[in-house]
């Protein structure tokens, strides 16, 4: 009979145990998470602007361009972040201010992955979706990182922008345009990173301002940050359910999803800015973080709803 120690993996050599390592790092540049959120948001697009299921190979390749352009993005975010993030607690350990990647590694990284993306989209998918793509690697870049995020408290309102162009992009790419359908998809996410990320921000506001970078909660409080987030949820929710209003592009399983969602959106939102008022043993950190961590699922699920609605409505 075997024993248990025989049947175990070989362990990595000290080599490949160091390759493995590189490789996680240079992945963490990328912060797969967003990417993936992203991705979400692009297939929405597309799938809306094809009303329905989009052509396999092209969804592919705009998968994998945005993909690879998000990462760039995210990779040199760390580069020009590098001094913000040896400040906070949070970011301290990223592979830049952990010194396992140097910065000018990983702003080349950055550079040739948005090169490779802008490539593969013109050659494979259509300019217009490439350009979108550059753009938002554009604004997040220059405009957000090294400009708005360390000048305004509006930093992440603006900036909100780039992370709302994969559905124009997905849209671009199924139909060589624009719509107004893809217009509302920009805007719910434009509309909803304000309250993602300012929950996140009441979170480790503490850090943001150890790092001198004025987020809401750390140059107008915390009570300001929590009153702008109800405000732009509702901004959000009625938008979302506008695009069922005044197009004919989503459907009734659309419109009762964002209803769905919207209505716990609305009510986590209201939780955070007046229940404390109310209950003096509310939890602020507990109701900002289950706020953070829903909005997440929010966005993800409305797009799996538009989706599957234009599926279901072919």
């Amino acid at each position: 009979m075997l024993k248990p120690s025989s049947l175990s993996w070989p362990r990595p050599t000290p080599f490949q145990a160091s390759l493995i390592s590189i490789m996680g790092d240079y992945l963490a540049l990328t912060k797969p998470p967003i990417i993936l959120l992203l991705l979400i948001t692009a297939l929405g697009g597309m799938f809306l602007g094809a009303q329905g299921i989009p052509p396999i190979s092209v969804a592919a390749l705009l998968l994998l361009g945005g993909a690879a352009a998000a990462g760039g993005a995210s990779a040199i975010n760390h580069y020009l972040d590098k001094d913000i993030d040896e400040l906070m607690t949070r970011t301290r350990r990223r592979p830049l201010p952990g010194q396992r990647i140097s910065p000018g590694a990983a702003l080349a990284f950055g550079i040739l992955l948005n090169v490779f993306a802008f490539v593969l989209l013109v050659t494979g998918v259509n300019l217009l979706s490439a350009m979108l793509t550059l753009s938002g690697t554009l604004f997040y870049v220059f405009v957000y990182t090294w400009w708005l995020k360390r000048t305004t408290t509006q930093n992440i309102v603006i900036g909100g922008a780039a992370g709302a162009i994969p559905p124009l992009a997905g849209w671009a790419a199924v139909t060589g345009g624009l719509g107004l359908p893809a217009i509302y998809l920009f805007a719910i996410i434009f509309l909803w990173t304000p309250p993602h990320f300012w929950a996140l921000a009441l979170l480790i506001r503490d850090d943001y301002a150890r790092a001198g970078v004025p987020m809401l909660p750390v140059a107008k409080g915390v009570e300001a940050t929590q009153r702008q987030i109800m405000i732009y949820t509702v901004a959000v929710v009625a938008l979302t359910l506008l695009l069922f209003f005044t197009t004919e592009s989503v459907g009734w399983l659309y419109f009762s999803s964002a209803t769905l969602l919207g209505v716990i959106f609305l009510y986590m939102a209201w939780r955070l800015a007046f229940a404390e008022r109310f209950n003096r043993q509310t939890d602020g950190v507990h109701n900002a973080r289950s706020l953070y961590l829903y909005s997440l699922l929010y966005l993800a699920l409305l797009f799996t709803a538009v989706m599957v609605d234009s599926v279901v409505n072919i």
